[in-house]
């Protein structure tokens, strides 16, 4: 094949309507714009979402009020009845075991363990935050909790002794 006898697809070049050629064009006189009015005028027409003078769309939808904070942290909650459903005894939760098991989709976010449901089998954790009724049911079972680090820091060359 030349590329002399390249021919566009048929119908997907059209040619371009002359406007106010004549009645006998099919498009003269009024030029499809209709009978006098604003939009017949040159630079006639309303401006993007004006409405008549009807309260416009964007004016009757409820806005977003009051604070939220960007600061927030966002958990994953897991319940205990889905540990129980998914994991075996002496497994170890984790992000990365829990991404496996498809219980979380990603790691984006920290895993919190929550209370709801019981957990008969014994199982440790390890990168994972308890709320305080998970934390006391483990406890009272004897369940490795993980221990907190502590975020107080002591500067250093300070003394712990108190002022006398």
């Amino acid at each position: 094949m030349k590329r002399s006898d390249l021919v566009p697809a048929v119908g997907s070049r059209t040619k371009k309507v002359r406007r106010g050629r004549g009645d006998g064009s099919g498009s003269g006189n009024y030029s499809g714009r209709g009978m006098k009015g604003q939009n017949a005028r040159a630079g006639g027409g309303v401006r993007v979402g004006f409405e008549g003078g009807q309260t416009p769309l964007l004016r009757r939808t409820p806005k977003q009020r009051g604070f939220r904070n960007p600061n927030r942290v966002e958990f994953l909650a897991i319940n205990f009845h889905i540990l129980e459903k998914k994991f075996s005894d002496g497994e170890v939760v984790s992000p990365a075991t829990l991404l496996e098991k498809r219980i979380i989709r990603n790691l984006n976010k920290p895993v919190k363990i929550l209370a709801t449901g019981t957990l008969t089998k014994q199982v440790s954790f390890e990168g994972i935050t308890f709320s305080k009724s998970a934390e006391s049911v483990l406890q009272n079972k004897k369940g490795s909790v993980p221990k907190k680090k502590s975020s107080v820091q002591v500067a250093p060359n300070v003394s712990e002794e108190a002022p006398q």
